[in-house]
């Protein structure tokens, strides 16, 4: 009895562990790509410099594609393990403890090989200006619409301010994605009525927030320590659940004992019963002929059987 309770909970930690599998796979897979998304942007940004670099450091093991891999064999393997716990199968168990074992240490050296702190300064922020001439060209559409997809996401303009725009290019104001409140002619009506309308914070402060971690960063970091953890933990209730369904299935509890069936009676036994069965017979007819035959020994016993039979 207690090994079935010992095994029904394991089962449950189990059921319990292998959802939160699930759950933190889909969250990693979903902050990555929310990740992705601006990484792109600022990589486009910071083309051929020092922060351009710094980014891949930072980012790349967030967005490795081993990574991405990695979660998603681990929503399948989530899955075998949930039936395998479910059905009590040793293959499907062994199976799943494999897999979660080559999980971990490809987690594991990811992590060891991919972890180098960035090598950035706010200096480096200047490089961003040499980005700048080219927004507008017919040539470099892709970057004027990174600008602006980057200076409406974070609300910035510009790289230290908004005036690098008029420094390093030949607009008059700077573009529509620096309104706070955007419309087409909202850079020209705020250059000449009212600057606040305009982000008054530079890009390159937020590109530098960026390379130095965000916290979705922080959030990605947290999910993979917690399934690792959840990954070690599982791996040991596997075991264990291993080893309570072998040694039950090879070792039964024992059932309750049954007596063996009685030999056969021997033959001259059963002649010598059925003799005294006709001799006590014989005694309910005459008192006198029980008195004689209870003096008599078994030889004659037998003798006067074997006449009575002849008569």
């Amino acid at each position: 009895m207690a090994r079935e309770d010992a095994v029904r909970c394991l089962r449950c930690l189990l059921y319990a562990l292998n959802l939160l599998f699930w759950l933190m796979s889909a969250c990693v897979l979903g902050v990555a790509a929310w990740i992705r998304d601006s990484l792109n942007t600022v990589l486009t940004l910071t083309a051929h410099t020092r922060l351009e670099e710094a980014a891949i450091l930072t980012y790349s093991p967030a967005v490795h594609p081993v990574i991405v891999a990695v979660c998603c064999f681990l929503i399948i393997v989530a899955m075998v393990g949930y039936c395998g716990t479910l059905r009590c199968d040793l293959l499907l168990l062994s199976w799943y403890f494999g897999s979660l074992l080559v999980i971990f240490c490809v987690e594991l050296a990811s992590a060891v090989w991919t972890y180098e702190e960035p090598s950035v300064q706010r200096s480096d922020m200047i490089s961003l200006k040499s980005r700048m001439p080219n927004y507008g060209l017919q040539r470099y559409q892709w970057l004027t619409h990174t600008w602006n997809s980057f200076q409406t996401e974070f609300k910035c303009c510009g790289v230290i301010y908004f005036t690098d725009w008029l420094e390093m290019t030949e607009m008059e104001w700077p573009p529509d994605s620096c309104c706070s409140n955007q419309y087409p002619g909202c850079a020209r009506h705020a250059h000449y009525h009212d600057l606040s309308d305009l982000h008054q914070e530079g890009c390159g402060p937020k590109i530098y927030t960026f390379i130095r971690g965000t916290k979705q960063l922080q959030v990605l970091r947290f999910l993979g320590v917690s399934i690792g953890v959840a990954q070690i933990i599982a791996m040991a209730l596997t075991l264990t659940l291993l080893w309570a369904l072998y040694y039950g299935r090879k070792s039964p509890e024992p059932d309750m004992p049954t007596l063996p069936p009685p030999d056969d009676p021997d033959p001259d036994t059963a002649a010598q019963a059925a003799s005294a069965d006709a001799l006590k017979s014989g005694c309910s007819r005459s008192n006198k002929g029980c008195t004689n035959m209870a003096a008599t020994t078994p030889k004659q016993q037998f003798e006067m059987e074997r006449l009575h039979a002849a008569a």
